[in-house]
């Protein structure tokens, strides 16, 4: 898949059959789409085009809302969409002057003098340009003009679209991670760095690798401990992590720690990926530090039998 992050340098593409959209979390709603958009590139031998936005256009037309979450990063996107064998991603930057120009001019200067599409796969109630004041009839009524082929995802497809984006989300804030991973079609994950923390956890006799996100705005799960698989260096182990306030030592800094499992290794700034499996226990405070352990050693246990798993 080649990424293309300049408009002005973008290649001639052969028929291009694009879609439009954020596709964050390339879920499975995502991938239906993504079947239409090989199929209907079959058809004609032309290239697939996705186009999509960085940032998030909410945080450009919204930017005092911080409470923009992502399911992936714009990294992450990438590295998902390369599975589904796309031809071409182009990733716009979304900007305020973008956010503005007219319906007109985003589908005449933009869609067609940019892609000169052969097909364009787009939702029933897509909006574009200034205002959303562009969608399906704009595309409908130009549609002879301009000489592209207009296919409508139906109204059933995008509600589910958006059902599944909502679910997803409201699932990893609850702690549901089998679920999300079912509608993700994939096991959720965060990419990081590993930090230097307090070593409590070593002292406890659970040395853990703490970890600083890659991107703040990544969608955090709820608080509590979870079975997870590890990528370090290139390997893949099994673990319990834990996102938590640490409150059996009246902390108040949330904290993602992995505990991996037969592993002692010096991995300090070394980068980790962390998938969630399932979702073991809430975060708590004990009454002691030996209450604490005991849970740790049973948390343990809990998330190696799961790991063990198919």
């Amino acid at each position: 898949m080649q990424v293309h992050r300049d408009l002005q340098q973008l290649p001639v593409f052969r028929n291009a059959v694009i879609t439009i959209g954020t596709f964050d979390g390339v879920h499975t709603g995502h991938q239906y789409i993504l079947q239409q958009l090989q199929e209907a590139a079959a058809a004609c031998g032309g290239e697939t085009v996705i186009i999509t936005f960085d940032p998030h256009p909410r945080e450009v037309l919204a930017p005092h809302d911080k409470t923009v979450r992502l399911l992936t990063t714009l990294d992450e996107k990438i590295h998902l969409l390369e599975k589904f064998g796309i031809h071409h991603l182009v990733v716009v930057p979304f900007t305020k002057a973008f956010s503005e120009l007219s319906a007109r001019a985003y589908l005449e200067d933009f869609l067609i003098s940019t892609f000169r599409p052969h097909t364009i796969i787009i939702g029933y109630d897509h909006r574009f340009g200034h205002n959303r004041e562009g969608g399906l009839e704009l595309l409908e009524a130009e549609q002879q003009q301009y000489g592209f082929q207009l296919l409508e995802i139906p109204q059933q497809v995008v509600h589910n679209l958006a059902v599944s984006s909502t679910k997803i989300r409201k699932s990893l804030q609850e702690g549901a991670i089998q679920l999300a991973d079912e509608l993700l079609g994939y096991p959720y994950f965060i990419n990081g760095t590993v930090v230097h923390g307090d070593k409590m956890g070593r002292k406890l006799g659970f040395p853990t690798a703490n970890i600083g996100l890659n991107d703040p705005r990544k969608l955090i799960p709820a608080q509590g401990v979870y079975a997870v698989t590890v990528s370090v260096g290139g390997n893949w182990y099994k673990g319990a992590l834990n996102i938590g306030t640490r409150p059996t030592f009246n902390g108040t800094e949330l904290r993602i720690e992995v505990y991996i499992l037969d592993f002692d290794k010096d991995i300090y700034d070394a980068a980790i990926r962390v998938d969630f499996l399932e979702y073991i226990r809430s975060d708590k405070k004990f009454d002691s530090v030996e209450a604490l352990v005991l849970q740790m050693k049973d948390d343990v246990l809990q998330a190696r039998e799961i790991t063990s798993g198919p």
